[in-house]
């Protein structure tokens, strides 16, 4: 069997899933500039070139927009994406649990989650959660890199800052209520402190749906081994980064050979059973914002298309194909399927 021909049967094999994508945020903001059927148009054919069957499509609001408008962008891109599944039927649909997921495989569609990347549209009401719960949002990541009211983000890159913080009262109590309703937590752009108290907190397996390994690139973005080893003794998975800025600490000298060195770090660490993908595409994109803290940064997987040249360096690396089948998607399923049922 030839290289390509490995590939592509392990593509055919998997359940592969990305665990992070900024799908609602680009799918609203080219649709408010007069766009119709953006994902069938735009996306559509990257997904099914890569074979992914689940894309978590993250709900994200803007500084500019917080906190006042928080809530209604929100629920602004929740409504873009029914209007796209109306006007593009049969090719991508919501899914609240992974038996969804697989039933949407089945009949040949898309399966999308629902994640919040940061708590921020729910400002300090704990009774909007269960809204958003209803309207089929799954994920919860607790903040993104900045201050609400749940707690502290970590910034890309060094800057001034007052006092960090961990979690607030809120914040407890969101994660306990979250873990009732059925959803999973997220700790990707969480700060330390706020990471060890989620740890002390949280019952059920946790993600950090886009972070690499702080030892391989210093950023604050990434988790220490410590946090790794914490986060895997909970059962949680580590969606891999692709954005370059995240992988390597000169990132212009990025490769993918070093991206895969992350899985490395965690497999050797951990266990392969704790990595997945959340390669974060994001950079390609025009109305994507741009990466804060005077990051400059590329995406190494540039679309989801290309996500042979991922596996192609797992097999490299000497993976076998029941772990490779594994980083696609098992091991973020296996989280999904025991949180949110």
């Amino acid at each position: 069997m030839t290289l390509q021909q490995r590939i592509t049967q392990l593509h055919h094999q998997a359940f592969t899933v990305d665990a992070h994508f900024d799908l609602c945020y680009e799918v609203a903001n080219m649709r408010e500039r007069g766009d119709k059927k953006v994902i069938e148009k735009t996306f559509l054919n990257q997904f099914r070139a890569g074979s992914f069957d689940l894309i978590v499509s993250a709900i994200f609001v803007h500084n500019y927009f917080l906190p006042e408008m928080g809530l209604r962008k929100a629920l602004d891109q929740i409504s873009h994406l029914h209007a796209e599944i109306d006007e593009s039927p049969g090719l991508f649909r919501i899914c609240r649990t992974c038996k969804e997921a697989r039933q949407a495989k089945e009949d040949g569609e898309i399966a999308l989650f629902l994640s919040l990347e940061g708590a921020d549209p729910l400002q300090n009401d704990p009774g909007l959660l269960r809204i958003f719960y209803e309207l089929g949002v799954r994920g919860l990541g607790l903040v993104w890199s900045r201050r609400n009211a749940v707690g502290d983000g970590a910034f890309f890159a060094s800057q001034r800052e007052g006092q960090k913080g961990g979690l607030t009262p809120f914040g407890i109590d969101l994660i306990e209520q979250a873990e009732r309703l059925g959803m999973f937590i997220d700790v990707s752009h969480l700060n330390d402190e706020g990471f060890l108290d989620v740890m002390n907190v949280a019952q059920k397996p946790l993600i950090a749906s886009h972070s690499n390994c702080r030892a391989l690139a210093r950023t604050m973005r990434n988790l220490t081994d410590d946090q790794i080893k914490s986060l895997a003794a909970k059962g949680g998975v580590i969606g891999m980064n692709s954005v370059d800025a995240f992988v390597h600490d000169d990132a212009k000298k990025a490769t993918m050979d070093d991206f895969v060195n992350h899985v490395d770090h965690i497999a050797n660490l951990v266990g392969i059973d704790h990595v997945g993908i959340g390669f974060d595409i994001c950079c390609g994109f025009p109305n994507h914002l741009s990466m804060p803290d005077n990051v400059e940064a590329t995406d190494l997987i540039s679309d989801h298309g290309h996500l042979e040249e991922f596996t192609e360096q797992l097999i490299r690396h000497g993976y076998s194909d029941e772990d490779i089948m594994k980083v696609l998607g098992d091991n973020f399923m296996r989280v999904y399927s025991e949180t949110t049922g």
